[in-house]
């Protein structure tokens, strides 16, 4: 629920309220036009939102927001392209102040003119999410999709990093494949959404907000307070998720102890598609457990209205055929402008579901993901920011497989900013400067004569009369100044954790934006085992910064696929920033590279690798630490 106050709460249940509606109009050219109640069609205005759709609880919604009025304004029509459009509501309380409540920003998309009335249709911003997605091979965190999904489609978020990884799964990193069924950041929002196990849509200030299904009532609606209402006579309750595995094809199912309600179907996640079967496990988990908090009985209702109910509120209904004893929730609603408020639960009967199969695996539409001759193409961009030091920093990082033993292109493009060291200049400025001298007897030595003499005849008096003579003088001045220096970015790739020491690019760079732009053949690539190939970046004379989706990146070739069996390999990657011992030794940052690799069943090896060597120094006597140990 929108926060109001006590005095709102009380008013907006009264037996009689007054309140009134205004909203205000801003084109694209930023030209404002206020309106007022009496601008406004009787009858003609609504909003309608939902997070669910007609018949079942939904995990992972985004539904856009619509608002459709009539004005009686003279405006025109075609100055109304890409135009915003606020709506508030005003109630009286009882002190006699109006209280204001925000009812959301709306994006016209159809502007109609009459002779006297102007018709407009909108929608909030979560339509700017249909962009089409670049398809590229993303991991990072789910805030790290949501900042990818905000920057490319221009919709700030409601919440902070932290909050967002206080929720289930937020703190845990996930991987996009090229491999999926999405098509535009929407769709990335959507399988966000599901992880989270929640719905996401757009608030009244008009930012993209995550929400879960709650179970603390916000507040209890009277029978007085209804026109009309209808009850289900079953409770939906959820007490098991299934969840399809791509790489199986099989589909898996959680559940709780008790298992006797309803399964959510995730479907094909891409989100919950690679990882360890342990990890799977933990985040389908944690979804059930968010949404074992559905406990809703279903209902349909036309209210007096209280424009502060979002969507996802839970609610308490008493009074008539209502059940004071049960909650349900808010999954859609629509208000009219000076009228009444629909309200909607919608749910599936935990009775009616013992008649399906539980587990499913028969999943049709599954395709072999590794075909013979076939072109395939994985691709990456960066959903982390990443700051370029001393110190080589990874920043493309792409596993590819191949059915065939054949060779491969990799292709790059990375938006560096970079700040350049300030670079301290010298030089001698030489040059030739005039003297002026009076005129007199200049002997041939070069000398003035009779300057004394002519003083004494009296010819000081015509002083200031008297011609000059110019003297050049050659004259060298040192001058210092700063300017703007030179960084030099070094790239390094690395395939299957061996650097490529034939080709090392190297790029230097004044202060700014700058593209880099990489190539790499890939030749007498191993079939049927996972392939990594990274790319690190380090620079001198200065420090980059790569923003969010700025480095994309593709490796592409025959017989590709989409994953392929894990080898048993493990990568455990530490970093170390500067660091000091004592009072004033210090080390550079390094970093740590562990490594556990299975190669047969009865075989194990363990090995600890630093990168680096680090020393540390006193007195001019380096002591170099050891670097690695094994053990069988």
């Amino acid at each position: 629920m929108y926060p109001v106050s006590e005095a709102f709460l009380q008013a907006v249940q009264g037996n009689t309220r007054k309140y009134y509606w205004t909203g205000k109009i801003t084109t694209a050219g930023g030209v404002e036009y206020p309106f007022d109640q009496e601008d406004i069609v009787k009858g003609s205005g609504y909003i309608t939102a939902q997070c669910c759709g007609n018949s079942e609880i939904e995990l992972g919604a985004v539904y856009a927001a619509e608002m459709g009025i009539s004005l009686f304004l003279d405006i025109d029509r075609y100055t109304l392209e890409n135009a915003e459009m606020e709506l508030s509501y005003h109630l009286r309380l009882a002190s006699g102040a109006y209280e204001t409540v925000p009812m959301g920003i709306f994006e016209v998309s159809e502007a109609n003119r009459t002779v006297h009335v102007l018709e407009l249709k909108a929608y909030d911003r979560m339509l700017r999410f249909d962009r089409t997605f670049n398809g590229f091979e993303t991991i990072g965190t789910v805030y790290g999709m949501m900042a990818l999904c905000s920057t490319a489609c221009g919709v700030e978020l409601a919440q902070t990093q932290a909050e967002i990884e206080a929720l289930p799964n937020g703190s845990k990193l996930l991987s996009i494949y090229p491999e999926n069924d999405i098509e535009t950041y929407r769709d990335v929002l959507y399988f966000t959404a599901q992880v989270l196990g929640g719905f996401f849509c757009i608030n009244r200030a008009g930012k993209l907000e995550f929400r879960q299904y709650g179970e603390t009532p916000v507040m209890e609606i009277l029978q007085k307070h209804r026109f009309s209402s209808s009850f289900s006579d079953f409770v939906t309750r959820y007490t098991a998720v299934s969840s399809t595995n791509l790489r199986t094809q099989t589909s898996e199912y959680y559940a709780l102890e008790t298992d006797d309600g309803l399964t959510m179907n995730l479907g094909v996640n891409p989100l919950l598609q690679f990882g360890l079967e342990e990890t799977r496990a933990e985040l389908c988990g944690n979804i059930l457990a968010a949404l074992s908090k559905v406990n809703y009985v279903p209902f349909d209702s036309d209210t007096i209205g209280n424009p502060a109910l979002d969507l996802g509120d839970v609610l308490t209904f008493s009074g008539g055929q209502a059940d004071a004893q049960q909650i349900t929730c808010v999954t859609s609603f629509t208000v009219k402008i000076g009228g009444r408020q629909s309200l909607k639960c919608v749910g599936k009967n935990p009775r009616l579901s013992q008649a399906k199969s539980k587990n499913d695996k028969n999943i049709s539409g599954l395709l072999n993901q590794i075909e013979a001759g076939k072109i395939g193409i994985h691709t990456f961009t960066n959903a982390s920011e990443y700051t370029i030091g001393e110190t080589d920093v990874r920043i493309i990082s792409i596993e590819f497989a191949s059915k065939e033993e054949n060779h491969a292109q990799f292709f790059g493009q990375v938006v560096v900013d970079v700040a350049t060291d300030p670079a301290a200049r010298s030089a001698n400025a030489s040059g030739t400067i005039v003297i002026p001298f009076p005129s007199g007897n200049i002997g041939d030595s070069g000398g003035i004569s009779g300057g004394a003499a002519d003083t004494e005849n009296g010819s000081e008096d015509g002083a200031a009369g008297e011609e000059t003579t110019d003297i050049s003088v050659d004259v060298s001045l040192p001058v210092t100044w700063t300017e703007d220096g030179k960084a030099v970015c070094y790239v390094t790739f690395e395939l299957n954790n061996a650097e490529i020491l034939l080709h090392h690019p190297v790029e230097t760079w004044h202060s700014g934006k700058h593209i880099l732009s990489l190539y790499y053949p890939i030749e007498n690539i191993v079939p049927n085992i996972t392939n990594t190939f990274n790319v690190y970046l380090r620079m001198e004379d200065g420090s980059g910064s790569v923003g969010i989706g700025d480095c994309i990146a593709s490796i592409s070739g025959q017989a590709m696929a989409a994953a392929a069996a894990w080898d048993g390999r493990i990568d455990i990657e530490e970093t170390a920033a500067l660091f000091s011992v004592g009072g004033g030794l210090q080390s550079k940052g390094f970093t740590d590279v562990m490594a556990v690799e299975t190669m047969e069943l009865v075989q194990k090896s363990y090995s600890d690798t630093l990168s680096v060597k680090p020393k540390i120094g006193a007195f001019c006597r380096p002591v170099t630490l050891p670097v690695s140990s094994d053990a069988e």
